[in-house]
């Protein structure tokens, strides 16, 4: 399946979930979109989440989930971010990355500080692998 597919159902799914949690940092706001088990793949999951940043936000440097693979997408405003010994780079809407498991991300923040910013996160990972962020101390 090609991942615009996947991020096309994914936005489709959109208005049947709501927030669930807020960072540490009120001017982020992760809301879990979707979570289904992968019929013809038993054991793994697809998860996707919006994280929404406000004008200069940012989230802490975070691991994820061992086993997950994720694509992010830029839904809306700029996000800079740097995965494992990349270069920092800024993705407008339109635009995104993947990160392989075990991943560090580094820096993930709002480009802009005085517009808003938001992504998709897609999640391809083991169905009990959790949480989906771990913070790197």
């Amino acid at each position: 399946m090609r991942i615009r597919t996947i991020v096309a159902a994914t936005c489709a799914a959109f208005s049947m979930a709501g927030p669930i949690r807020a960072h540490d940092n009120e001017a982020e706001t992760v809301a879990r979109k979707l979570d289904e088990a992968i019929p013809n793949i038993p054991g793994k999951s697809l998860v996707a989440v919006e994280v929404d940043y406000a004008p200069g936000a940012a989230s802490p440097p975070h691991t994820h989930a061992k086993s997950a693979f994720i694509y992010a997408y830029v839904i809306s405003g700029a996000i800079e971010s740097k995965v494992n010994e990349g270069e920092k780079h800024i993705y407008r809407a339109g635009e995104g990355w993947s990160e392989p498991p075990g991943a560090t991300h580094s820096i993930s923040r709002n480009a802009s500080k005085t517009k808003r910013a938001k992504l998709l996160a897609v999640f391809v990972l083991d169905t009990n692998d959790s949480p989906l962020t771990i913070p790197v101390k």
